[in-house]
């Protein structure tokens, strides 16, 4: 594999008529919505958590010590090379079209996660299996280095898929509220919809694992996350294809930070192209990062060494930006680094 022109040049081909692989990737020119690569109704929520991220700017500073920055994170006591991972994508017979094989597709983002240093967070979907596929690539190719994402559905099924990810030996696993209006899993005869916090606190205690909440946008229910025992959040409006005219994540990023940090893990993702993004990120108050499109145009034109080589320029990108910033480690990393405009 050559670099990543030559990945995108190639998943351009390979997704024609669903995704232009723009060289900047911020939802204005999406040929479509959902299916496709789009956003939702008028795609404002996708747009905006690129814009939002746009609008925080990096203070360079280079006159300290910090030559050599660490960005090895702790994800629930598994050493990464970074705070960065895949976010949960699947379902390619609907989202490209059938392009694209699920098995590949998620093949590439477990196996090129690896590689890299860090993981994948694996899909659910109205296709049964492949749910479980996600598991089987987690603990053949990545050793259980992995959390699969669960849809918000009825309770008993929602336990019943988590005891299959804990036979699995996987790292935590997830439930990503945010699908709760997904017309495409209703119709299939496998109805979701919002969970409750009693509901939630029941499902969090049948499990030893680690639950992670997909899909909180406000303060109130990053609070409601904490009352129900879940672990972690990840701030999320799915990448703007759940509800039209959401604002950015990194908007809505500091109020939640200011209410729960210190008492939940806070995870976050849309719009995030590159280190520095990530940087700005953890400046406004996450502790890592998910990322979807780009490693999904990566899968498509380079398979496993695509998604390696993607995740390797954000390491390096964001180990620079730590150098020119002053922030030697994570721990480092706060309101110093980052000036706002305005939203």
């Amino acid at each position: 594999m050559g670099d990543t022109k030559e990945v995108n040049n190639r998943a351009r081909e390979r997704l024609k008529g669903i995704c232009r692989v723009c060289p900047v990737c911020n939802g204005r020119s999406c040929p479509s919505g959902v299916p496709g690569m789009g956003g939702r109704g008028s795609g404002t929520g996708f747009r905006r958590n690129r814009t939002a991220l746009d609008r925080v700017l990096l203070n360079l500073r280079t006159i300290h010590d910090a030559g050599a920055p660490d960005t090895g994170y702790n994800f629930f006591g598994t050493k990464l090379s970074m705070p960065v991972m895949v976010a949960p994508m699947c379902e390619t017979t609907y989202n490209f079209l059938g392009n694209v094989d699920d098995y590949s597709f998620i093949h590439a983002q477990v196996v090129g996660a690896e590689a890299s240093g860090t993981f994948a967070f694996t899909g659910d979907s109205p296709d049964p299996p492949l749910y479980g596929m996600g598991l089987e690539l987690i603990r053949e190719k990545a050793g259980g280095r992995g959390v699969p994402i669960i849809k918000p559905r009825e309770i008993k099924e929602i336990i019943r898929l988590i005891k299959v990810a804990e036979e699995s030996g996987v790292l935590a696993v997830g439930i990503d509220i945010d699908a709760a209006g997904f017309d495409n899993l209703n119709r299939a005869g496998q109805p979701v919809g919002p969970l409750s916090v009693p509901k939630l606190k029941e499902i969090i205690g049948r499990t030893s694992l680690p639950v992670i909440l997909k899909g909180i946008m406000t303060a109130d229910e990053a609070v409601k996350a904490v009352q129900c025992g879940a672990a972690g959040i990840v701030v999320s409006n799915h990448g703007g294809r759940a509800l039209d005219a959401t604002p950015g994540t990194a908007e809505v990023l500091p109020e939640i930070a200011a209410a729960v940090t210190g008492e939940i893990r806070i995870f976050i993702d849309g719009g995030i192209r590159s280190g520095e993004d990530v940087l700005k990120l953890l400046a406004l108050g996450a502790e890592a990062v998910l990322v979807g499109r780009p490693v999904a145009i990566a899968a498509v034109g380079g398979e496993d060494e695509g998604v390696d080589l993607l995740l390797k320029q954000y390491h390096n990108d964001l180990k620079r930006a730590m150098l020119l910033t002053g922030c030697s480690e994570l721990s480092a990393i706060g309101s110093q680094v980052i000036r706002k405009t305005e939203w």
